[in-house]
């Protein structure tokens, strides 16, 4: 088992399984907004659309969908 942080929240995890797929199992689904301010999240799941961008350890947009978690990864999405 793998544990991630996301927006400050611990999540356990699988061990082989992408960052996009442990959010929306913990109910995370705001992954970034649009210009507009729309809540975006995964669409495509293959890293085609970019909607899944989120900040993974200090990295900014990096695609959810395409990135496997590892333990003590930090994840940070957009709010604003």
């Amino acid at each position: 088992m793998t544990t991630i942080i996301v927006d400050g929240r611990e999540i356990t995890c699988a061990n082989d399984v992408t960052v996009a797929a442990v959010m929306l199992d913990a109910g995370i689904s705001t992954f970034r907004r649009s210009v507009s301010g729309d809540a975006r999240g995964p669409l495509c799941g293959m890293g085609i659309c970019y909607e899944c961008r989120v900040t993974i350890d200090g990295v900014a947009h990096r695609r959810a969908c395409l990135v496997t978690v590892a333990d003590g990864m930090h994840v940070t999405t957009v709010k604003e």
